[in-house]
């Protein structure tokens, strides 16, 4: 019978051939013959033969193959604990090591740094997978950043906000700026391997800035302008803002010099009653939701195809915004993130009033008054209230009579 190789059978099978040659060799039969008829070699049939007068059957279990675990480690199990502990709590700078994050060179070098340990990089990135550790692309925070400043701003300057807000009524709104080019990196596509793919751009670079805003509730105002960012651009921008919303707003920005400039201060004090201005702490861009709109903006643009002038590039931004003001889950959704949950709390208040009468033309006013605009209303079946599914409303009614 042709030898087989027993390592590529199924483990049952080869645990019952076990037990049969020794059922064989009882029986009478040579370790040959035994060997002949399984089709391993006869000195494998001694081995199995052995075990079995020495230790009985339980001795021909099959046990697992190779090094059990964490043999011929060069780190001990002391060790790699020491070495996931700085590598999660600390930065390599922090250890005197010259890398902005940890790789594999520098987990190597931390680790002669330690016990004078050499390791091949392969080594290395095996330990690192066996913990579970992924290679990431890493936040970035300024040297400036005070989280002393941080603390404050979510813990009470924000909330004093949203509580002068919900007195006054007004609509808190984040914004920020951004701006595109026709020449910035596209994104990855597949290909047949070795094929890699080309895209065409244009050799003359466009720019498209854009200023915006948005709200927890998913509304988004915005607007595209040339060149840099001025206190008349800006101050355009707050007129549009005023203008399309009913109420008081609280704009909250960030520090550039432009939200400070003097012309956009004297304009905020003529127009105190619509409009207020709020500043993040400086170097936080990660506490602005309205940088979430920006990143969506900017994955979009690297899946088109790449403008060939500003005109184009211009459509493309103005085309996606659009799209995404009728998509207010979607932006809604930016405030789920943990860095900026704590802007997703909206205000609310309760209104009662006594009216002598029930009819359309009583309760429109009065909701058109207390109600923004397309806010979502919840009314049960009164047969007045059937004005609001041809209005500015999210009209939506709950049936009383189902328990």
């Amino acid at each position: 019978m042709t030898r087989v190789d027993a390592r590529k059978l199924h483990k049952e099978v080869q645990q019952h051939n076990r037990i049969l040659a020794v059922e064989l060799f009882e029986k009478g039969r040579t370790r040959r013959d035994i060997a002949a008829l399984i089709g391993v070699h006869e000195i494998t049939v001694r081995k199995w033969l052995i075990y079995f007068r020495n230790e009985g059957l339980e001795a021909l279990d099959l046990k697992k193959r190779g090094r059990s675990v964490g043999q011929k480690r060069r780190l001990t199990a002391a060790q790699e604990a020491v070495l996931r502990n700085h590598i999660t709590d600390k930065r390599p700078d922090q250890l005197k090591l010259d890398f902005a994050l940890w790789t594999a060179k520098a987990i190597r070098k931390l680790i002669h740094q330690l016990w004078r340990i050499n390791l091949p990089l392969r080594s290395v990135r095996n330990y690192v997978r066996r913990w579970g550790f992924t290679p990431q692309k890493p936040l970035t925070r300024a040297y400036e950043r005070d989280p002393k400043a941080v603390k404050q701003w979510l813990d009470c300057d924000y909330p004093i906000i949203q509580r002068e807000a919900r007195k006054q009524k007004a609509r808190i709104f984040w914004c920020d700026e951004t701006g595109v080019s026709n020449t910035d990196q596209v994104g990855r596509g597949y290909a047949p391997k070795g094929k890699t793919p080309m895209v065409t751009k244009s050799a003359r670079p466009s720019r498209v800035n854009m200023i915006s805003a948005i709200d927890n509730r998913g509304e988004i105002r915005f607007m595209c302008y040339g060149d840099t960012m001025t206190a008349r651009v800006f101050i355009r921008f707050l007129k549009q803002l005023r203008d399309s919303i009913s109420g008081k707003i609280f704009l909250i920005v960030d520090n550039l010099r432009v939200h400070h400039a003097k012309l956009v201060k004297r304009w905020l004090q003529r127009h105190a009653p619509t409009i207020e201005l709020h500043y993040l702490p400086a170097y936080s861009p990660e506490l602005n939701p309205d940088e979430y709109l920006n990143r969506d903006l900017k994955a979009y643009m690297k899946e088109v195809v790449p403008a060939e002038d500003s005109s184009q590039l211009k459509t493309q931004v103005i085309s996606h915004m659009r799209r995404l003001q009728k998509m207010p889950h979607r932006v809604r959704g930016y405030f789920t993130c943990s860095s900026i949950k704590y802007a997703a709390q909206r205000a609310a208040y309760i209104v009662a009033l006594l009216i002598p009468d029930a009819i359309v033309s009583t309760l429109m006013p009065i909701i058109r008054e207390k109600v923004r605009p397309y806010s979502v209303v919840y009314t049960d079946g009164f047969m007045s209230y059937g004005v609001l599914d041809v209005s500015e409303f999210n009209h939506h009614r709950i049936n009383q009579s189902v328990s």
